[in-house]
């Protein structure tokens, strides 16, 4: 650098200046930025050593590079590499420095002003002489700073090689490469962050490359079924993705079912549970439709996948295959409320039918003529044909009287299977009014003054077979039980669809026929006699039985065993009407009776 006295300087040093700055400026990291700063403050503007101490995160000042003209026998102040000084200590020595305008100076006489923790080299020059003669001790600091006012870091400059105090014009051009320097320091911190952020992007998207990756093949792959289903948009609830477990399921091609949702799969009594479960993202246990037109039992399990910033973004869902455990608890619970010879609803189960039919309010007989109400046929009783009970056909004949769908739990959102809409709401059973004879159906509180004949009620009709123990005790028991399951298919075909056919133990059997009038239930009882009485063919026999009948009614209000007793009583008259063995010694009935 020229001396103070020059009055101009010379064209080499501003290019050598220029050139120190370009080199602030070509360097690709903040390591080699911070290196051609203490270099270009050496060669391009006449020191001997200069230093760059850098703010940390942390708000403390760490010596990060350091050049010197020429190695020190003691190591120079390459010793202070790494070194860290406080950001208070730093504060308190920059604010006790002369002010020489964004260059701070520090004589050697206000060296206490130096705290122990800032690094800090003194050098063997020679003592000044004149008073503007750089001593060893003396230091200037130029601050560097950002676009918002923030520091950056120190640089340090040392030993002029003119031996003098830096003149206006050194002053004024370190003010100008410490600008420079700072702007450089800045943009290389800028790219570091932002070489860092890209490394942590890209690595981000390999572990969601990896991820997905892993989500497709154990999505594609999975020995379950899987489906994802929009949303959001015009094809919310669409599935968007399935894999070839699921369109092997329910026999349907990927392409077919990418364009269908669940809701258009799924059973009709099932619709509202499956409403419920997309809604809450929970589990659900339904009916699919397969190509072929069947139903496959299948679990839904749903897991809403959201976004952090958007929510919701798609639901997942895993469907598992539980046909066959479906078909084993329905064959189970299928048992336990059917006679295991005949197939028909046992005792248990007719009672349970009974119970659900009636109320606890009484009745008075004829009340659903005089309000005005009808026995909707959603009260009548489904059919229960002898074959629809011995050959199980998958998971069709739903009972809606279990109260539950073949023992899974009473039907959500809606009425049981085939019993209508009005399900929901009792229509109470009343006993008919007898007409012509004066006679009444029940007495006591039942009692009612004339009514039509077309009133219609709850038949109970129970049936006593006759001659059956002969058959048993001359042609084995094999053979009875042949019989027993005739008579039951006999029966079975004689009532009409949607009445109750139930063995109750033994030879004795019960028919529940909803929605009937007394002229009606007489008409219902000869022809199940008529059904009966015809010889049957029994391992090559001729086989008969006959069957005495009573007539009983349910009404609300009523016991059920209060409903049966009063039906036997009615088929106990029939039998000792006709002369039947009707008690034994001890004043018992013959017949078996279930409990």
């Amino acid at each position: 650098m020229e001396a103070e006295s020059e009055p101009y300087v010379r064209l080499a040093t501003l290019r050598t200046l220029h050139r120190v700055v370009a080199d602030l400026n070509a360097a690709r990291s903040l390591a080699g930025t911070l290196q051609a700063v203490v270099e270009g403050a050496v060669h391009g503007l006449g020191f001997d050593a200069a230093a760059v101490s850098l703010v940390r995160p942390d708000g403390d000042l760490v010596v990060a590079a350091v050049w010197e003209l020429e190695e020190s026998p003691m190591g120079g102040p390459s010793v202070l590499l790494g070194q860290v000084g406080s950001r208070e200590s730093w504060d308190r020595l920059l604010g006790v420095s002369d002010h020489w305008g964004t260059l701070r100076f520090l004589p050697y006489d206000r060296g206490w002003a130096v705290a122990s923790d800032i690094p800090r080299w003194i050098g063997d020059g020679p003592l000044p002489v004149y008073a503007n003669d750089w001593h060893p001790a003396d230091g200037l600091l130029a601050p560097m700073y950002s676009a918002g006012g923030d520091l950056l870091g120190v640089l340090s400059v040392d030993r002029p090689r003119s031996g003098k105090r830096p003149g206006a014009w050194t002053r004024e051009a370190l003010e100008m490469f410490s600008l420079q320097a700072s702007i450089a320091i800045g943009n290389a911190r800028l790219r570091a962050e932002m070489q860092r952020a890209l490394a942590r992007l890209e690595k981000e998207q390999q572990a969601l490359r990896a991820s997905e990756e892993s989500f497709r093949q154990a999505f594609e792959y999975a020995p379950s079924g899987m489906a994802i289903t929009e949303l959001h948009g015009a094809g919310r609830g669409q599935l968007t993705r399935v894999n070839d477990a699921l369109c092997r399921l329910l026999g349907r091609p990927r392409a077919v079912l990418r364009q269908q949702s669940f809701a258009d799969l799924v059973h009709p009594e099932d619709r509202a549970l499956l409403e419920r479960t997309s809604a809450e993202s929970g589990r659900a246990e339904l009916r699919l439709s397969r190509r072929d037109g069947g139903y496959q039992w299948v679990c839904l399990r749903n897991s809403i996948v959201a976004d952090a910033a958007e929510g919701p973004s798609f639901l997942l869902t895993h469907v598992e295959d539980i046909e066959d455990r479906k078909r084993h608890e329905l064959q189970l619970a299928h048992r336990a409320s059917h006679d295991a010879l005949t197939g028909l609803p046992n005792g248990a189960e007719l009672k349970a039918r009974l119970a659900r039919r009636l109320c606890a309010e009484p009745q008075p007989v004829g009340a659903a003529a005089k309000s005005g109400e009808a026995y909707p046929q959603a009260y009548g009783y489904p059919a229960d044909s002898y074959s629809a009970h011995t050959a199980y056909e998958g998971l069709e004949g739903l009972d809606p009287y279990a109260g539950q769908v073949h023992g899974y739990g009473p039907v959500e959102g809606g009425p049981l299977p085939g019993l209508g809409a009005g399900y929901g709401e009792h229509v109470h059973a009343v006993v008919p009014a007898e007409y012509g004879q004066g006679g009444e159906a029940w007495p006591g509180p039942f009692r009612s003054g004339p009514a039509a004949p077309a009133e219609k009620g709850l038949a109970v009709l129970f049936c006593d077979l006759d001659g059956f123990k002969s058959i048993n005790d001359r042609f084995g028991h094999n053979a009875g039980d042949s019989v027993l399951v005739e008579v039951a298919r006999r029966l079975s075909g004689a009532v009409r669809d949607g009445d109750t056919v139930a063995r109750l133990g033994g030879d004795e059997f019960v028919v529940l026929a909803d929605g009937i009038g007394r002229e009606e239930a007489k008409d219902l009882a000869h022809r199940l006699r008529n059904a009966i009485i015809p010889p049957m063919r029994i391992d090559g026999r001729a086989m008969r039985v006959g069957v005495s009948l009573g007539i009983g009614w349910a009404g609300c209000g009523m016991s059920i065993e209060e409903v049966l007793n009063t039906a036997d009583e009615r088929m106990y008259d029939e039998k000792r009407a006709r002369g039947g063995a009707v008690r034994g010694a001890r004043g018992e009935r013959s017949h078996r009776r279930a409990g």
